[in-house]
């Protein structure tokens, strides 16, 4: 269920001073800070390549955004799907803003294959149980985006 569905919650978490991402600090798992954002991805991704971005400071909606840091966070994204197609080589890069869980602007990248578990049908994370990763790749693949990017 998304949080929006509960008025007073979503008020609460919409704000700043409450926000989950806020209160945590710098997010773990951070690949690379850029010019708006940070580049973060982890082991437990639902496809190899996935990673997102994270506005630094706090907004929700695209449209809060001044236009030069809307412009950076593009620049960023940019930046971000030209090393994750460089180094994975997918077929098509998806892109996907929600913020119903947690209401800070966000990007998921989502890097699609021939024959990955979504094809032919919009991507579902909670469908992957296993590790998409083997030993190491994830390490492998982390420091690779991380030498790119920059």
């Amino acid at each position: 269920m998304s949080k929006w569905s509960n008025p007073e919650e979503w008020e609460r978490l919409c704000s700043a001073e409450s926000c989950p991402v806020c209160l945590r600090g710098q997010p773990p798992d951070i690949i690379a800070e850029l010019e708006a954002s940070f580049l973060i991805a982890g082991e437990d991704a639902p496809m190899k390549g996935y990673c997102f971005l994270l506005l630094k400071r706090h907004a929700i909606e695209l449209y809060e955004l001044a236009p030069e840091e809307a412009a950076a966070f593009m620049r960023d994204m940019q930046r971000t799907a030209k090393a994750v197609h460089e180094i994975t080589r997918a077929v098509k890069l998806n892109y996907e803003i929600h913020g119903n869980t947690i209401p800070h602007l966000h990007l998921h990248l989502f890097p699609r294959y021939v024959g990955d578990a979504f094809e032919n049908q919009p991507i579902n994370p909670r469908m992957v149980t296993k590790p998409v990763y083997g030993p190491g790749e994830f390490v492998k693949f982390a420091e690779r985006l991380r030498a790119v990017v920059y």
